[in-house]
């Protein structure tokens, strides 16, 4: 049997592992349900792609991103590894022939949303996909004492209902050991396995500075290390307006955000690796799963939400393990901001009462009514209508998630129908007049 290191050198070319992945692949091998924590840049995918090249079958990941979910799929594929994504935006079509294909045995990788899992598109095809193991990225969504909490990962367990015997690795860079024994907890681990790498990046120096122009020492950096950098503000606006202000350097720089088409977002962030464009000012929409290696500055334009985020934006400098810096500016206004997240991460009673009361309004639901049903839901027309803000609605929308009053997902896949709402003489005469169309009618109405 080809050994992991045989199949870290055919399809990766290392000849080595790095830290605890070649431990954490013997535990997915062993069958045991493994939880691994490693830096930002640690490898962490390489830990669950080895051990399902090794088996038979199909390992379904599970991924909050899609941009994470397109760059791991690019990357495999590459690397001449069938693997596929299924994301929102693809038509009910188009998923049910990916995941026949993927039940013919087309693919080695299914990367979904946890959304995905509760589709009753997937439910029906699942008893017939061959999963040798499942793997739980970005595991930390699972806790609501992550920095990143997403309800639908909460309800990943419910596969042990249909896969009983099917292992399950999950991998985070980011959790402390409250949120460590959260994910143990949620995903009912048996006789788990915990592997943790140090988090220590010798290479990467951290700076904070207050001052009184961002962009002035956002170029001072800029001058004094050379070679590629990402630059994290808090908005889109800001994005736009701080590249054309280095463009005015003669520094080359643009901006990405999640606003952008999908063609604009991957052709800039194609000639950033190729290092035609040197600095990409962006969102955190940009950074997941992008294999980077030489970005030598990290700058923070804007405060990042928690420590974890920090952490995980300012890893992606310097993971060829060569020296690299992390920059975070600050003003005063900013200090203001971070004291008043805790009020809009977590709202008041009354505060989500409101919200509650203003989406029933909003969709036009009764006392009563509601329960099992779809709606349309216009988010931003919605914050708008009612003059909430954005952030705290998302919150609240994730707190009533979590106690199960509603769920609000993009990936909602209901089948099309057709209904006949005329009398049966009616048909009978459309029969009569156009009788090419009998074998359509009879097939629907026997349907």
């Amino acid at each position: 049997m080809i050994s992991p290191k045989e199949i870290l050198q055919q399809y990766w070319g290392y000849s080595s592992f790095r830290g605890e992945q070649e431990k954490i692949i013997q535990s997915v091998l062993d069958g045991r349900d493994t939880l691994a924590l490693l830096p930002t840049g640690g490898g962490k995918s390489i830990c669950f792609q080895i051990p399902a090249l090794m088996q038979q079958g199909l390992c379904l990941v599970i991924s909050p991103l899609i941009a994470l979910m397109k760059d791991q799929v690019e990357n495999l594929q590459r690397r001449n590894i069938p693997a596929l994504a299924l994301y929102s935006g693809m038509s009910f079509f188009d998923v049910k022939i990916a995941l026949q294909q993927a039940v013919d045995g087309h693919y080695k990788f299914l990367y979904l949303s946890p959304e995905r899992l509760e589709t009753n598109l997937f439910k029906d095809f699942l008893p017939s996909l061959n999963i040798n193991f499942i793997a739980v990225d970005e595991a930390h969504c699972i806790s609501q004492w992550g920095y990143d909490f997403r309800p639908p990962y909460l309800r990943i367990a419910n596969l042990r209902e249909h896969l009983p015997d099917t292992s399950i690795i999950a991998l985070t860079a980011s959790a402390t050991p409250l949120v460590q024994e959260e994910i143990v907890k949620k995903l009912q681990f048996k006789n788990a396995a915990i592997f943790r790498q140090s988090f220590e990046k010798s290479n990467l120096s951290y700076s904070v500075f207050k001052v009184d122009s961002k962009i002035q020492k956002a170029i001072e950096v800029l001058n004094n290390v050379s070679g590629s950098s990402i630059i994290y503000c808090s908005n889109r606006k800001e994005t736009k307006k701080v590249a054309q202000l280095l463009q005015l350097q003669n520094i080359s720089a643009d901006f990405y955000h999640a606003g952008l088409t999908p063609d604009e977002r991957s052709n800039k962030q194609t000639l950033w690796i190729q290092n035609k464009i040197r600095v990409i000012v962006c969102t955190n929409a940009f950074g997941m799963g992008i294999d980077k290696s030489d970005v030598r500055t990290v700058i923070h334009y804007s405060l990042p939400d928690s420590l974890e985020n920090y952490y995980q934006e300012a890893g992606r400098a310097g993971r060829d393990g060569k020296r690299a810096y992390a920059v975070l500016l600050y003003q005063p206004v900013d200090e203001n901001v971070l004291n008043n997240l805790p009020e809009e991460k977590f709202p008041s009673f009354l505060v989500i009462k409101k919200v509650y009361q203003s989406v029933a309004d909003y969709l036009q639901i009764p006392v009563g009514a509601g329960e099992g049903n779809y709606y349309d839901f216009n988010f931003i027309e919605f914050c708008k209508n009612f003059k909430l803000d954005v952030h705290v609605v998302i919150n609240v929308l994730k707190m009533l998630e979590q106690e199960g009053h509603l769920s609000f997902t993009e990936n909602i896949f209901l089948p099309s129908q057709v209904q006949f709402l005329t009398d049966k003489n009616t048909l009978n005469n459309i029969e009569n007049s156009h009788p090419h169309l009998d074998a359509v009618m009879k097939t629907l109405l026997r349907t």
